[in-house]
């Protein structure tokens, strides 16, 4: 089977990016070892003219001769041994890589004790968990959902192996990563009154609408403060109509006209591309926020977790 990407590098002589398809590496490998472009055609199960154009293609691109074509025999030039070598160590790595991947992934078991604020438990783990079942189906993933707070509380008490709250934590024995970044909006009903406002929020209808705001400890209240704050805002200058302890619940409440809030971007998406709410996106770098995972300095990470980790790194790595 090929392997589809390739081997890129800089040839400084021709001043240009050289790039080795690992199709072609193999299909040179195979007409070198069997010394004939036939039973590497057969081997490989593809017509002679493909083979052939695989090692054209690389004798072009390195810019020399790798085969001797002759009526009699074929043999390898020079420069063909040595790539001869090269090829079979880097495809050799190739399926040593792929073994290796997949005996680490069966190996991996067991049940891993997640603490998770209330948008990265209800929103970003649901986004990469049906993947990780997929790859690790030996490991049962157990989520606890509490505020930022009460997240960092388990991890201290060892309730949970691994965090992820939504905002940075300063905790002896804690480690504090960032994975993860995303924009707060102002959600409002999508009501004729906001819908007059074409798309500008300002201050004074934020100090006048009914406004629900989540229970302190939340790290998406202390973002929302810290925003009106900055706005000149105090907390107390709102008109609260409600303290819930969910985002989900706020964003029920705003769906049905109960009044407006600052929430996650990633809760209102869905609601808003649906019609169901209004978002308001104020540039302002007090509404942007990060996640952060949690784990403990002094204990070492089961396989289950360090995996967790790796993969929320690299699934969200383009969205920092």
């Amino acid at each position: 089977m090929f392997v589809s990407n390739s081997v890129s590098y800089f040839n400084e002589k021709s001043n240009r990016r050289l790039t080795m398809q690992f199709k072609q590496l193999e299909a040179f490998l195979q007409v070198a070892r069997q010394r004939s472009f036939s039973k590497a055609a057969e081997a490989l199960y593809l017509t002679q003219p493909t083979v052939s154009a695989h090692v054209a293609a690389l004798e072009d691109e390195l810019g020399t001769q790798l085969v001797v074509r002759s009526t009699r025999e074929l043999r390898l030039t020079a420069a063909g041994r040595v790539l001869s070598r090269y090829a079979a160590e880097i495809l050799g790595l190739c399926q040593r890589a792929a073994q290796d991947v997949r005996t680490a992934a069966s190996s991996i078991s067991g049940t891993l004790s997640v603490a998770a604020s209330t948008v990265p438990s209800q929103y970003l783990l649901p986004q990469i968990l049906p993947l990780l079942r997929q790859r690790y189906p030996d490991v049962f993933f157990q989520v606890r959902q509490g505020d930022s707070g009460q997240v960092v509380q388990w991890m201290v008490e060892n309730g949970a192996e691994l965090g992820l709250v939504g905002a940075p934590v300063q905790r002896a024995g804690l480690l504090c990563v960032p994975f993860f970044a995303e924009q707060l909006v102002i959600a409002t009903p999508n009501t004729p009154e906001y819908q007059a406002l074409g798309g500008q929020m300002t201050p004074e209808i934020l100090r006048h609408a009914p406004f629900l705001m989540r229970e302190p400890g939340s790290g998406t209240r202390k973002q929302a403060e810290q925003y009106l704050k900055g706005i000149g805002l105090e907390v107390k200058s709102l008109t609260m109509a409600a303290q819930l302890e969910s985002t989900e619940s706020i964003l029920q409440g705003v769906k049905n006209g109960l009044g407006i809030s600052i929430l996650s971007g990633c809760a209102a998406k869905e609601a808003a591309q649906e019609g169901k709410i209004l978002v308001f996106a104020p540039e302002s770098p007090l509404l942007e926020r990060q996640f952060y995972l949690l784990y403990r300095r002094s204990s070492p990470l089961s396989p289950a977790a360090a995996m967790l980790v790796e993969e929320l790194l690299y699934f969200y790595r383009d969205k920092m």
